[in-house]
């Protein structure tokens, strides 16, 4: 029996032509999206799933960091993350957390799923959701194109220029653009909403499952979670999936083995905190990935640039959350801070306290990401990446990696795209002042 079957060539229809298409309808994919149509170019975006928002949404992962410098001293970015946070605000679904390097807003991914459905209507973007990405389509030598598998069948949606916002990178993998994988990657988190918490008031549940996890099969994680606001229900994080999902079979691996230690939490839960009479309300349509693989761009950035603070000529994005490292090697996390400090953090053990550098007069409060981490190097001149699978080493990613940073390299990717079509440029070649101008323009705290 033969191993492999042959796929007869053949014409597929054009279902669309824009001046740019995103591969991704992540908030940093939408975000691309609106930038771009708010500088006047035709925007078609494609996501395999059924609604925008990536982690933020499909995920659960319902809380964003702060728009402030690590002293909570100077803001740092504003533009549309801020904008939809807002916009939220009005529902009554954002609750706010002054001075916490963990989060400072909590909302409600329900009602953020309908906000980016508004958005891409407002802004007359071409959305194609339950649309996969299948193949980069290349004439002349010239990314063209993309094909993608609809409810309809096949078909192909022609551009002049791509962003792959799809977090793994799958256009600029398939287009054998050069990528990487980490070392030591780190592991996925299935959240999943809980009623009932309330009942756990006066319980120390983070302490339950520390005591009890190996009971119910769970690894030892690092357990945390926000209230949804205005609401009864729960985002737990407390799951630690170690399965790789940059391949078929690890991603489905990963999705049941996360979903399996949901319930062993919530039977855990059951048994020794029985008062709490809690309840599983949601999963998320989709597992929360830290990291799979990364392109080859023009500048990888280090975890040395992040935690010193380098400023860049380029620089396109801000950010000041701590560098996160979620060990695969061992429980726990590390915490890497810019005032030169360092936690070592395991659950039901003491905080380890040190110093990842000696002190210094003054420290960084804030890092940032040049636009030159968002070029692949490769064939392509009208390609660009954005999201968390751009060029950065372990380090760097450990903290550049959370969603408000990643939404503003959709943004820059947005911008770039409508620089690069106006003056006929390269995506390599475009001027990086007049990109942080352009982007200022629009909204944003370039610094």
């Amino acid at each position: 029996m033969s191993a492999s079957f042959y796929e007869p060539a053949r014409d597929i229809p054009i279902l669309g032509e824009y001046d740019l298409c995103v591969i991704g309808g992540s908030c940093t994919g939408v975000f691309a999206a609106i930038r771009a149509a708010r500088l006047g170019l035709s925007v078609g975006i494609v996501e395999r799933m059924g609604c925008f928002g990536g982690v933020a949404t499909l995920s659960l992962v319902s809380v964003w960091h702060s728009s402030y410098d690590e002293a909570f001293e100077r803001q740092i970015f504003r533009g549309l993350s801020v904008e939809l946070i807002e916009r939220l605000r009005k529902r009554g679904a954002v609750k706010d957390r002054e001075r916490d390097p963990s989060w400072a807003w909590a909302f409600n991914p329900a009602e953020m799923q309908i906000e980016l459905d508004e958005l891409v209507i407002e802004h007359g973007i071409a959305p194609w959701l339950h649309a996969a990405f299948a193949a980069p389509l290349i004439e002349d030598g010239r990314l063209a194109g993309v094909a993608v598998e609809t409810k309809s069948g096949r078909g192909a949606i022609r551009a002049r220029f791509f962003i792959d916002a799809s977090g793994d990178g799958d256009l600029c993998a398939r287009a054998d653009v050069e990528t990487y994988r980490a070392h030591h990657g780190q592991p996925s988190t299935t959240c999943a909403l809980f009623g009932g918490w309330d009942g756990l008031r006066g319980v120390d549940w983070q302490a339950l499952i520390r005591q009890h996890g190996a009971e119910f099969g769970l690894p030892e994680g690092f357990a945390w979670g926000a209230m949804v606001p205005d609401s009864t229900s729960y985002m737990l994080a407390a799951t630690r999936v170690y399965q790789d999902c940059a391949t078929s079979e690890g991603f489905a691996a990963a999705e049941i083995e996360g979903r399996r230690q949901v319930r062993a939490i919530h039977d855990l839960l059951r048994k020794y905190a029985p008062g709490a009479r809690l309840s599983l309300q949601s999963l998320p349509a989709r597992i929360g990935i830290r990291e799979t693989r990364h392109v080859r761009c023009l500048h990888r950035l280090t975890g040395d640039e992040v935690l010193h603070g380098r400023r860049f000529s380029d620089a396109i994005a801000n950010g000041s959350y701590r560098v996160d490292i979620h060990h695969a090697d061992k429980p726990g996390i590390t915490l890497r801070y810019l005032d030169g400090t360092e936690t070592y953090a395991r659950p039901g053990f003491p905080d380890v306290r040190s110093r990842w550098r000696l002190e210094t007069e003054g420290n960084p409060t804030f890092y940032q990401i040049p636009y030159r981490s968002l070029v692949p190097v490769g064939p392509y001149d009208n390609l660009l990446a954005a999201g968390r699978f751009i060029d950065a080493d372990e380090q760097a990613h450990a903290a550049i990696r959370v969603m408000v940073n990643m939404n503003q390299t959709g943004e820059a990717a947005g911008a770039a795209a409508f620089l690069a079509l106006r003056d006929d440029l390269p995506a390599a070649r475009i001027d990086p002042e007049k990109l942080r101008s352009t982007l200022t323009d629009g909204g944003s705290l370039i610094i």
